[in-house]
């Protein structure tokens, strides 16, 4: 069996942002019934160097529609950092989920050897395809997305594995 660039990305991509949308309807379900200011989930980090709740929410979908655009050989499209409630996060994560269903399958299915280049100047990285997905965008999309799910998991929200994990697709 040959390794399929797109089963490893975007399916894997969709299930984890569906799970996040699931995890932010019970945080925001969570802030109504404690009657507690949504900004103190939004803005809460879980160490002081690390970024806040809602920038981990963004970064995850960037680097989902980013891997996914460059698998895909196309553009990435920018979205501007403007979320300020669990309902913004979740149209973001929509419209990422949007975005990854317009990509062609076939393009992204070739792109095991595509060259791939992230950063700029000194921080300029190159890789193939495969290196991109399986060494940079796949560990950065999980570290964010579970970085998400920890501070509200750490924050009281009845979450587990199960509402990370979501629907495994058939």
């Amino acid at each position: 069996m040959s390794f399929s660039m797109y089963s490893a990305s975007v399916p894997v991509f969709q299930q984890i942002l569906n799970s996040l949308l699931e995890i932010l309807d019970k945080a925001d379900r969570h802030v109504e019934a404690a009657r507690i200011d949504p900004n103190a989930l939004l803005q809460y980090r879980l160490f002081p160097d690390m970024l806040p709740f809602t920038r981990q929410i963004q970064i995850a979908a960037d680097f989902a529609k980013g891997a996914g655009a460059r698998l895909a050989g196309q553009e990435v499209p920018s979205y501007e950092d403007t979320e300020k409630s669990f309902a913004d996060l979740k149209l973001r994560i929509k419209k990422t989920l949007t975005f990854l269903d317009s990509l062609p399958r076939h393009e992204i299915e070739v792109s095991a050897e595509r060259a791939i280049t992230t950063g700029s100047g000194e921080k300029t990285r190159h890789f193939t395809g495969q290196a991109y997905l399986m060494h940079y965008a796949l560990p950065h999309f999980f570290f964010h997305a579970t970085t998400a799910y920890d501070i509200l998991r750490h924050n009281g929200i009845e979450i587990g594995k199960k509402d990370f994990i979501g629907t495994i697709p058939q």
